[in-house]
């Protein structure tokens, strides 16, 4: 019998997906901390394997099709770029904090949008282009620390992984036409594995238990809330979704506050209000109106 979730139920589905992917982070940033060679490498094999185990149990028979994963290059293109952007998000938990990985990688919407207005034709409308500007602003006042601009090289592959973050969505758009959602998900899982095994096998193997246990439970946690906002989407706008995917950094900040003692001073933390306010208004502004063909023209 097929499930059907209310708006409400898919509110709280989501909501329990921020929480569960604020928990992931932080608790990569904390077995870090504590067990170095549980790096950015390291917790990317692991969301991969848990991942890859997680689709083939729960959607074997129900629209995953493995062989895909190897015959569809879009799908491989799809592994290939979403693989190096999970790999840069946590090796920057690792370097950079919990709190300030998850602010800019929470800017892909904004590259996602720039990448479908080329590779896929969509039009982005006068206000949308408005706030894409502000949240650039936003981006480089929180990275600079004001006007500093002491950008860092994991400043740097934080935006790169948001950039990758961005052609992931647009791929993706695609995609949804032709691909169930957990082959294109085990896509990820596998280019994780293949990008991460030979570098991050041995230092996993070596893991203390407790370090261990946390990492299965992190990719575990992480593949539910994966799974989570995916069902959640279909009942809800993007411009809802987004708007409660903004809480993330909210609560992984408060998180990194408590458990870390990571802060921003005032200036960081305007920058990263504008940006996550200009990333929602952008997911959430209306698409520009069709140009209208005059039809009495004559050729």
């Amino acid at each position: 019998m097929k499930t059907s979730f209310t708006e409400r139920d898919s509110i709280l589905m989501m909501l329990g997906s921020v929480i569960l992917f604020a928990i992931n982070t932080l608790l990569i940033r904390g077995v870090a901390l504590h067990a170095p060679a549980a790096d950015g490498w390291v917790a990317s094999l692991f969301r991969g394997v848990i991942g890859l185990l997680v689709v083939g149990l729960v959607f074997s028979g129900r629209g995953f099709h493995p062989r895909r994963l190897f015959t569809r290059p879009l799908l491989l293109l799809r592994g290939v770029v979403g693989a190096f952007g999970i790999l840069a998000f946590y090796m920057t938990v690792v370097h950079l904090g919990a709190g300030r990985a998850v602010i800019i990688n929470l800017s892909y919407p904004i590259f996602g949008c720039l990448f479908a207005m080329v590779f896929l034709g969509e039009r982005l409308s006068a206000r949308a282009w408005i706030w894409l500007s502000a949240g650039f602003a936003g981006l480089v006042v929180f990275l600079g620390g004001g006007l500093q601009f002491s950008w860092n090289r994991y400043d740097l592959l934080a935006i790169a992984g948001a950039v990758a973050a961005g052609a992931v969505v647009t791929i993706i758009r695609e995609l949804r036409h032709t691909e169930h959602a957990s082959t294109i998900y085990a896509s990820q899982c596998l280019g994780s594995i293949v990008l991460t095994a030979v570098p991050a096998t041995a230092p996993a193997i070596d893991l203390p238990p407790f370090a261990l246990g946390l990492m299965v439970l992190a990719a575990v946690l992480v593949s539910i809330a994966q799974l989570a906002m995916t069902e959640a989407y279909r009942q809800l706008s993007v411009a809802r979704g987004s708007a409660v995917q903004m809480l993330l950094p909210l609560v992984t900040a408060v998180g990194g506050w408590i458990f870390f003692q990571e802060s921003y001073r005032p200036i960081e933390l305007a920058g990263a209000a504008l940006t996550l306010i200009a990333t929602w208004r952008v997911v959430a502004a209306p698409p520009a109106k069709p140009r209208l063909v005059n039809s009495s023209a004559t050729p």
